[in-house]
């Protein structure tokens, strides 16, 4: 007995039949700068209230501070390096998360709207935000790390199949 039908993909966040697009590894530089931006002054409030208190035990909330700080350095390359997206003919996929992991499916025809944004950061790294709406939150995505050239060419894109997909119902 055969089966006509395809065999199952390996796991239901990698597919079989599906090419992925990874995001700008610019990313990791934007999320890492915006970790710094907290953390440093975190860390020299912390320090200047260790020197000021003269207690040895209060060091310890400097030595968190930089702990946090490495294992944020360690964690977002992993996070940026899972995020993806993948457009088929009907839908578009978007994947993230290392331990929780999440897959998106946008369908065409169910797109309200696509939104490209980018804040001073971002545009200083080189890199922009596609936002896919829809009528229904939990179908609703984002894409961050794009090109702007690749932000702009998907949000053009994705617009002009929601149009097809509308008009063909």
């Amino acid at each position: 007995m055969t089966s006509d039908a395809p065999a199952p993909s390996r796991e239901p966040f990698d597919p079989s039949d599906v090419t992925w697009t990874p995001v700008s590894r610019k990313l990791i530089g934007a999320r890492l700068t915006v970790a710094a931006i907290v953390l440093v002054p975190l860390l020299l409030l912390t320090v200047v209230i260790a020197v000021a208190a003269g207690v040895t035990w209060v060091w310890a909330f400097p030595v968190v501070v930089v702990l946090l700080g490495g294992w944020i350095a360690w964690l977002v390359p992993r996070q940026v390096g899972a995020m993806a997206y993948a457009e088929r003919a009907d839908d578009l996929l978007v994947r993230h998360g290392i331990m929780i992991r999440s897959m998106v499916v946008v369908p065409y025809g169910r797109m309200q709207y696509v939104d490209v944004n980018a804040g001073p950061l971002a545009r200083r790294f080189g890199i922009a935000t596609v936002q896919l709406h829809t009528a229904a939150p939990a179908t609703s995505a984002a894409i961050d790390g794009l090109p702007p050239q690749e932000a702009a060419r998907l949000r053009d894109r994705m617009a002009s199949r929601g149009e097809a997909r509308l008009a063909g119902l």
